[in-house]
């Protein structure tokens, strides 16, 4: 059923009301410790990107950027091995859940063991779960040292050209979280960390 003028106007509110609670929250520093339920929510979440992608700088001309329901540009970045990993194209077929972190990122850290967990738990046909570090190649070797993971992770270092502004992160912000179709296009973002046993569901719907 078609909404009513007062509906819309309702819906115009509480849409602005949902922003400018996130950008107070971010404009404040409480982004990760204040959000609580609604950074969690989808509508929390798409409202959270709107408010980063307006306050954005602009992309270097001619940079593609990733945007829902569309094909993320392809991506060629190298492994702990440096040898390079092409991306979506090295994974086509199955699902991806691409984690944008770093090693001096408290949040990254905090939701890593929650990445590592679901990703052992994909197979060979699930979701792939794959890290891009944005960070010195060092650090990130040390820190994996002490904290181990079992899926990949891809180098890369922060810059307006960099994997996340690519895949619709303008702001820089981590830790930062894109789920991709089987078949290359970007389905979700998930801007802040994935508390304990949230990515099952993230994922699923």
């Amino acid at each position: 059923m078609a909404l009513g003028a007062t509906g819309k106007i309702l819906l115009v509110a509480v849409a602005a009301g949902t922003l400018g609670v996130l950008a107070g929250l971010w404009s404040n520093g409480g982004l990760w410790s204040n959000g609580g339920p609604l950074l969690r929510s989808e509508v929390g979440q798409r409202a959270l990107q709107t408010v980063m992608d307006a306050s954005a700088p602009p992309p270097p001309p001619g940079l593609a950027i990733a945007r829902r329901g569309q094909a993320i540009p392809a991506l060629q970045l190298p492994g702990l091995d440096s040898k390079p990993v092409r991306i979506p194209a090295d994974f086509r077929g199955r699902p991806m859940l691409i984690n944008l972190w770093a090693s001096w990122c408290g949040p990254c850290i905090q939701e890593m063991p929650e990445l590592d967990r679901f990703a052992a738990t994909q197979g060979a046909n699930g979701t792939q779960v794959v890290g891009i570090a944005l960070d010195d190649a060092a650090a990130v070797q040390a820190f994996l040292q002490r904290i181990p993971v079992g899926y990949p992770i891809l180098l890369d270092q922060a810059g307006p050209r960099d994997a996340g502004v690519q895949l619709g992160n303008g702001k820089g912000v981590l830790p930062y979280t894109v789920l991709v179709s089987a078949d290359g296009r970007l389905l979700k973002q998930k801007i802040g960390p994935f508390e304990h046993g949230e990515i099952d569901d993230w994922v699923a719907n």
